[in-house]
């Protein structure tokens, strides 16, 4: 019994880890997407605020994702680049409406113009 402690300390510790926002380094994607901007009005601090804001709206919603959602999306939105809470948060919300829509057996829908 006392081998099992450490192996359940540390599962609940992974638990309590996926039920929250994870840290992201959003800087290196504000500095890109500002190097790119067409607009030239859109500078690093505005990218910044969205950032948080983005964060923010995270704290509040995140255990409202399925946990499967959650680590398809962390992953997706870190794979090739910087991370963003933007594109995290577009990854969850997109998840969670598609799951929302009725099942097509499959099929692809023909659409008649």
């Amino acid at each position: 019994m006392a081998a099992l402690l450490p192996i359940l300390l540390a599962t609940s510790h992974i638990v309590l880890a996926a039920d929250t926002v994870p840290k992201l380094n959003y800087e290196p994607s504000c500095k890109a997407a500002v190097a790119t901007a067409a607009i030239g009005s859109r500078d690093e601090s505005a990218c910044k605020r969205d950032e948080e804001a983005a964060r923010a709206k995270l704290e509040q919603v995140w255990s409202q994702f399925k946990a499967d959602d959650q680590q398809r999306c962390v992953r997706l939105t870190s794979l090739g680049g910087s991370p963003s809470y933007v594109e995290l948060l577009t990854c969850l919300e997109m998840s969670r409406d598609a799951s929302g829509m009725p099942d097509n057996g499959g099929r692809s829908q023909r659409i008649e113009r």
